[in-house]
């Protein structure tokens, strides 16, 4: 990987997670291995730290924003869902990181990227619904981590997706028709935010990936996990986070154009 004086600092937010009475900000290490790795870009970490943030120094300071899975779920009052079944993991710090820090982002035109549980945070931001348990749903297969195999085998593929035609999924993938992918989840969309487009679905109805209307950057989620080491050398992950990264790198450019130039052109 070719390095130059700037790369561009793509901003990923934690999940606060409870280490025997610790508190620690995690992020796991495959999403900044992706984003060093196949995005060239650099990975910072965006604490979950809610409204303590300025989210403004955030946006104007970041060139791309990668929303990562993780064990908790969005909390249902986010977006007027029934209370979850009791043993559900919630990470209030993190939705109150991510759902203003996303919202502010998509206004801002600042490249996203929204994976697993990502994706669910980026429709509850715009203001879409979640099934919360998607195995349960009629005619709905189990797309959750199947614990049993060993971890290693965990995010092997799982099932095809159909892509929407003249989408951005399908120009990003140079215009598949449908691909494989694994599969780690218990929610997914119910209601896709008004401001969102459906990219994927999978063969069984559940939606796949979204991208935002009328964005004027990469800003796309998918709901299963492009960066797992099993996933991130195949030819639909590296388009993936290649497009997200060239969009960060145009963002990081236009961040750096002196006002001199900017009222020239």
């Amino acid at each position: 990987m070719i390095f130059d004086d700037s790369l561009p600092l793509v901003g990923i937010p934690a999940c606060l997670v409870n280490d025997e009475g610790r508190k620690i900000h995690r992020v796991s290490d495959k999403y900044i291995h992706a984003i060093y790795d196949v995005s060239e870009c650099a990975a910072v970490l965006v604490p979950a730290m809610g409204d303590r943030h300025d989210f403004r120094t955030l946006i104007d300071r970041l060139d791309g924003i990668l929303l990562t899975g993780g064990a908790s779920n969005v909390e249902p009052e986010h977006y007027d869902g029934v209370p979850s079944r009791r043993g559900t993991l919630h990470d209030a710090s993190r939705d109150n990181t991510t759902l203003p820090l996303i919202r502010q982002a998509v206004a801002a035109s600042v490249p996203v990227f929204a994976v697993c549980r990502g994706i669910q945070e980026l429709n509850v931001a715009l203001g879409g619904t979640l099934h919360q348990l998607v195995h349960e749903l009629p005619g709905k297969s189990d797309h959750r981590m199947d614990r049993r195999l060993p971890a290693a085998e965990r995010f092997v593929p799982r099932h095809t997706i159909d892509i929407t035609p003249d989408g951005v999924l399908h120009r990003v993938t140079g215009g598949a028709a449908r691909e494989i992918v694994n599969s780690a989840h218990a929610q997914a969309i119910d209601k896709p935010a008004k401001g969102l487009k459906v990219e994927a679905v999978s063969e069984d109805g559940v939606i796949e990936a979204v991208s935002v209307i009328g964005s004027k950057t990469f800003s796309l989620g998918v709901q299963w996990h492009p960066e797992h080491p099993l996933a991130v050398k195949t030819p639909l992950s590296i388009a993936l986070f290649k497009a997200f990264g060239a969009a960060c790198h145009d963002r990081e450019r236009a961040r750096h154009v002196s006002p001199e130039r900017t009222h020239a052109a």
